[in-house]
């Protein structure tokens, strides 16, 4: 498991709209290093060390699991992003946006990119006072004292004003979810998707357990006599790992990603089952289904046809390999009419039919990006 870190940072600017310049700011440091757990308001100052225009400056608190080499790359790539372009001059200058490490944890950095903490933030009331609204009993872990004594002994007589239209936080997925089930057809990518989304949100993680299913090989080669004892032992190992799970999810209430729903043990029964089996079937799944806690929001991953052949012939799965696409149509067929008739739940499609989120880290963030933006339909 990631070992989650807390880190302070310090975002100026004094160029174009400066507000939203810290907003942008704020909304990448989200997606690119982690949950933004409070925001301090801004400040107005004069500019340090030169004439120009005013600052407006904040402070936020991050929790984040890259390490402060990491770290400060990745700020440094957000500030590019923006818009900044740094000179090779001493002195201060106009900036469209500054972000600065001021606290990671309670570390003592020296490196030859990085000094932690921040060498001249005890100087600075621009970075103590929003600092101090956000992390008042926080010690400086040079200083050995708490960060309100340090702004009691700043000698920085400058003017700072607050300004008092706020920052918004981004609502990181943990927060706004508490249980997200990924859905999609044979090789869609569900599985890696859970695990991906597990790792980097600390998330506990339920993933079907279908290679202990002693009937799936048989029933690959042998449809019709195999199809009602598979999905009945589907069924009932799906309903207890959900109960199980779910119940200590409403205990401890932790962030839950599955990459499965029991729902789509209907929906491939509709596929595999005689009509005098599936209506059996469906009696046993409406009473269970009548147990089992709801997502908060139901992701279907929809690949092409040609792209999940490709998928599960490089997975290489033996007993899947002679799977035809007319199966895989009828699967998705399946989960098109669920989705079509589900008034009650929050439903989002995701095409990663032309994505590969495994290797590429741009589309990964892309589907976190559509996750995290979603808004309930409900």
């Amino acid at each position: 498991m990631k070992i989650q870190r807390i880190t302070y940072l310090s975002l100026g600017t004094n160029q174009g709209n400066k507000q939203q310049n810290l907003q942008d700011a704020i909304n990448l440091i989200a997606q690119q290093v982690g949950a933004v757990q409070k925001i301090a308001p801004i400040y107005k100052t004069a500019s340090w060390g030169f004439n120009s225009e005013d600052f407006y400056n904040t402070c936020i608190k991050v929790s984040t699991y890259l390490n402060p080499e990491t770290l400060i790359k990745t700020l440094l790539s957000i500030e590019k992003e923006l818009g900044r372009e740094r000179k090779n001059q001493e002195g201060y200058s106009d900036r469209i946006i500054d972000i600065d490490i001021l606290l990671f944890d309670d570390e003592i950095i020296f490196s030859k990119n990085l000094i932690v903490p921040h060498p001249r933030m005890l100087e600075r009331k621009f970075a103590l006072v929003p600092l101090v609204d956000i992390a008042r009993n926080t010690i400086h872990p040079i200083e050995k004292k708490h960060l309100f004594i340090c702004l009691e002994n700043c000698s920085d007589t400058s003017v700072i004003i607050k300004i008092e239209e706020p920052l918004k936080r981004p609502i990181p997925i943990s927060e706004k979810y508490n249980y997200i089930a990924i859905e999609g057809n044979i090789g869609a990518g569900k599985t890696s998707l859970a695990n991906m989304m597990s790792d980097d949100f600390n998330a506990k993680i339920v993933l079907e357990r279908f290679a202990d299913n002693p009937f799936l090989p048989k029933f690959y080669n042998d449809n019709e006599r195999y199809a009602f004892p598979l999905e009945m032992s589907f069924l009932a190992d799906r309903y207890q790992q959900l109960s199980d799970d779910l119940a200590q999810f409403d205990l401890f209430k932790n962030f839950i990603v599955s990459d499965y729903y029991i729902f789509k043990s209907l929906i491939f029964a509709q596929v595999t089952l005689q009509n005098d089996e599936y209506k059996l079937y469906r009696k046993m799944f409406d009473l269970m289904y009548k147990e089992i806690t709801k997502p908060d929001l139901y992701v279907y991953l929809y690949q092409n046809t040609d792209r999940l052949l490709q998928n599960i012939k490089k997975r290489g799965r033996e007993y899947e390999q002679n799977i035809e696409a007319s199966y895989l149509q009828k699967i998705h067929d399946g989960y098109s009419n669920f989705i079509k008739t589900q008034q009650n739940l929050n439903i989002l499609i995701i095409d990663v039919s032309e994505l590969d989120f495994v290797n590429k880290p741009e589309d990964y963030k892309y589907i976190i990006n559509k996750i995290n933006n979603h808004t309930t339909t409900l």
